[in-house]
């Protein structure tokens, strides 16, 4: 009667879910929002502290004789955070997040220092985008110094949570890889990055030790007897979002490309083998699972439909019916929604904009579809390097909140021509976690533990939310698609002249 606890520290809010492995069902979910702290330079940064009390909210929440139950925790985080904690274990500030576009200027500063971005692509296998933790280091030396000397341990938002849980400070691999200090063909730390990025520290004297993607560790017991839990609990490697996201949809073997419509949009597909791009059409990450995950961001999705709701007046609950008599292509509205700066295509300074408005199309439906079809564009714009690089996918597997839409759902089917399918457990991320968790669990008490197999049992497919392209949509979308690529080239072309600079 155990229970298997994962936990997602995303950006807007932490999500627990309690799994039951024998029945098959998850038997509790809860929740608690997050602030974030946004700043006109494009900083995104919240405090460490909010994730533990959401984590505490969360467990209170969850009755205490499922607590009593419960065997192992898997932690999900945001990726490339950096908080920045001292020697005594205390966080120094607030933590700078993946959505951060302020670190702009300190990537091109170390790209430069490794050669350019093709020596970082050598060295490491990613080239150092807005949003990496190498940028916030150089970022902190200059604009929080007393931070930067004090500066012990850099650890990402999964690993701060996992140290509070356990006393213990690790990184894996596949999160680490999101540093842009990590080379992914050997597994090992770049010390060409980390002399590009503070040639004058050891940088690597403050990285936590590496460890597999199934070990695992004892909670505290402090922590353990605060959150009602038993004291023998085991917590695992965790990972970054989107690695346990892909545990949590079941791509743990090749030929399934995941597709999360969250804040952020991104894709990714596993492989056994290091997936390097030389011209870095995409992040060659590895997974959490000991293989590798080639990934796509884009900084901008659910982004943007909440935004263009919000402007109208009306909430994205509501957002399929209010785009119900709308048709692809929204009438000739096309949008590149690009709110936050963008990371895929990299245009970190970019704005989003509208085009094609005219007197008879400018609706809140239409704007609401020019908004979900620009996000959808902006991936399969990601998904056509992979093509082109010879990569295939025969099915997607969608999760997060942008999932819940029937249209949306039948849009990216469309628009990629694939076929797609919605995992039961829709929350990815906390789901892949907590079976990560099972894994390190079953491994701990050598346990027959193939992960292969944990997900093949684990995440099942809900039918009544399935999608198949639809044949006259279909041609549609190539039309169209065709004209967002043409406002894409102009708007690259644009912003290419503002390397250094913000546009406003």
């Amino acid at each position: 009667m155990s229970l298997v606890v994962g936990i997602d520290v995303g950006t807007q809010s932490v999500k627990l879910i309690a799994y039951d492995a024998v029945s098959r069902q998850v038997v509790a979910t809860h929740g608690q929002a997050l602030e974030l702290i946004a700043g006109d330079d494009g900083s995104r940064e919240q405090k460490a502290e909010w994730w533990i009390d959401a984590i505490r909210t969360c467990f209170a929440k969850l009755d205490s004789t499922l607590r009593a139950r419960v065997v192992a925790i898997g932690v999900s985080g945001q990726q490339h955070g950096f908080v920045p904690v001292d020697a005594k274990g205390k966080v120094l500030a607030p933590a700078k997040l993946w959505c951060d576009t302020s670190t702009q200027r300190e990537c091109d500063e170390i790209m430069a220092a490794a050669g350019g971005a093709q020596h970082c692509v050598a060295f490491a296998g990613n080239p150092i985008l807005a949003g990496y933790t190498a940028s916030k280091l150089p970022w902190t030396r200059k604009h929080r110094p007393d931070v930067y000397r004090q500066l012990a341990s850099i650890m990402l938002p999964h690993d701060y949570v996992n140290f509070w849980l356990t006393g213990e400070r690790w990184m894996e691999y596949g999160d680490a890889s999101g540093t842009g200090w990590l080379d992914v063909r050997t597994r090992r730390w770049s010390s060409q990055m980390l002399a590009a990025t503070d040639p004058d520290r050891d940088l690597a004297a403050c990285l936590p030790p590496l460890v597999e993607a199934n070990a695992s560790f004892r909670i505290a017991p402090a922590i353990a007897d605060e959150l009602g839990l038993p004291r023998n609990v085991c917590v695992s490697t965790g990972g970054g979002d989107n690695m346990m996201a892909a545990i949590g949809t079941g791509n743990v073997v090749s030929g399934v490309l995941s597709v999360s419509l969250g804040t952020s949009g991104t894709l990714f597909a596993y492989a056994d083998h290091p997936v390097v791009d030389n011209d870095a059409g995409w992040a060659a990450f590895c997974s959490s699972t000991g293989g590798w995950l080639p990934l796509i961001c884009t900084m901008n999705c659910t982004v943007a439909t909440e935004t263009v709701a919000r402007a109208f007046g009306f909430s994205t609950r509501d957002g399929d019916t209010v785009m119900a008599n709308t048709a692809p292509g929204a009438a000739g509205l096309v949008m590149l929604p690009f709110f936050n700066g963008e990371r895929t295509p990299d245009l970190p300074f970019a704005r989003g904009s509208l085009h094609g408005m005219d007197l008879g199309n400018f609706t809140r439906g239409n704007a609401y579809r020019a908004a979900m079809e620009g996000a959808t564009y902006a991936l399969r714009n990601g998904y056509d390097a992979w093509l082109k690089a010879g990569l295939q996918c025969n099915a997607i597997r969608l999760t997060g909140g942008g999932s819940h839409s029937a249209a949306w759902r039948q849009m990216v089917a469309d628009i990629f021509e694939l076929p797609v399918e919605v995992p039961m457990q829709a929350e990815g991320a906390a789901f892949g976690a907590a079976l990560q968790a099972l894994w390190a669990y079953r491994c701990a008490n050598q346990e027959d533990a193939d992960l292969a197999a944990i997900a093949h049992d684990h995440v099942l497919i809900d039918p009544s939310l399935s999608a198949r392209p639809n044949t006259q949509a279909v041609a549609a979308y190539r039309h169209h698609y065709r004209q967002f690529l043409s406002h894409l080239e102009n708007t690259q072309s644009f912003y290419a002249n503002h390397k250094t600079e913000r546009v406003v």
